[in-house]
């Protein structure tokens, strides 16, 4: 079977794509054959080595396919069901092993690559805004990166619980995307904080929803009314400078937290509940999944350079069957 690999830890270069041994599931375990695997930011991570990872390993941890092999002990996960996860390293690839704990059962109106597409992306928009900081009718909030994965979804989702949100983006092609999302004002990135002030009659907004970092942490506290919470849970222009506590107490009792989805899933219970609203949503028409950038898996290394260029929109996925070029932007 063929999978991306990272031999050593650096840029988008690295990738290879190999010819790798075929795989076996152990006891706990479903071998699937995949149709979708996400690309994220966490994967740029890993290849780097920000987030540390003993190579050589299989880049991709999200993905959707059809179960072809149960390992032992595994109950009511039938061969031939479709399935998706966001925690199987190695997603990358024609093949991967995926815990049956982490296996979502994927209904019957949604395909693979939607599922593919929400699995990470969707389940970190569903905790924010429902448990880190869960929205309230009329709470404003800002959406940093509003036209990105995270970002298009959890502008839908916050509105779904009767939030306002203001959404931040670098382009006017984003900006039009942010507004179809529910965006009901779309900001530069440039005085930012000032023009959100603006925005709430001086007050500022609940909450600050950033995927972004060291761009716009600093900025983005100046947002936030007072007591409102800054949900940092991104770097994708790097990560953050230590922060003095007493910056937050200045600024007006500020709540500070760096969440994560593993923290916000922790049981198989959390995550059905989390993953169930989400592809619920997308089955019913609540839920626009954008996917922009659909990538062969010998394109693998271009789809981590168009994501950390900032050049795509929505979600990017990689097609491991599929020889294709490059789609970006067509969906």
């Amino acid at each position: 079977m063929r999978a991306a690999v990272v031999p050593r830890n650096g840029g988008p270069e690295v990738l290879e794509v190999r010819e790798v041994a075929d795989l076996e599931p152990g006891p706990g375990q479903l071998l699937v054959e995949v149709d979708a695997a996400g690309v994220n930011f966490i994967d740029t991570y890993q290849r780097s080595g920000v987030y540390p990872v003993p190579t050589p390993f299989g880049i991709g941890l999200e993905g959707a396919g059809r179960v072809v092999g149960v390992g032992e002990g595994v109950q009511d996960v039938p061969t031939g069901s479709l399935v998706a996860w966001k925690q199987a390293l190695g997603s990358c690839a024609e093949r991967v092993l995926v815990d049956a704990a982490e296996a979502v059962p994927v209904p019957g109106g949604v395909d693979a690559q939607t599922a593919a597409a929400l699995m990470l992306q969707g389940l970190t928009a569903h905790y924010l805004c429902t448990s880190t900081y869960p929205v309230q009718e009329g709470d404003v909030v800002l959406v940093h990166a509003g036209a990105g994965g995270v970002g298009l979804l959890l502008t839908q989702m916050v509105r779904l619980r009767g939030g306002r949100v203001l959404a931040t983006t670098s382009t006017p092609e984003k900006a039009e995307l942010a507004r179809a999302a529910g965006a009901e004002e779309v900001l530069g990135y440039e005085g930012f904080a000032a023009r959100a002030r603006e925005l709430t009659a001086g007050e500022g907004v609940a909450a600050v929803f950033d995927g972004v970092g060291r761009a716009t942490f600093t900025e983005g506290l100046d947002a936030l009314r007072p007591r409102g919470v800054m949900a940092l849970f991104g770097g994708a222009s790097g990560q953050v400078e230590p922060l003095d506590p007493q910056v937050l107490n200045a600024k007006g009792s500020l709540f500070l937290t760096r969440p994560s989805l593993y923290a916000y899933s922790r049981t198989r219970e959390e995550l059905l509940r989390r993953a169930g609203d989400v592809l619920t949503w997308a089955e019913g028409g609540q839920l626009d999944v954008r996917v922009g950038g659909r990538y062969g898996l010998d394109d693998v290394a271009r789809a981590h350079e168009d994501l950390e260029a900032r050049r795509t929109t929505g979600k990017l996925l990689v097609l491991p069957a599929g020889a294709a070029e490059a789609e970006l932007g067509r969906s």
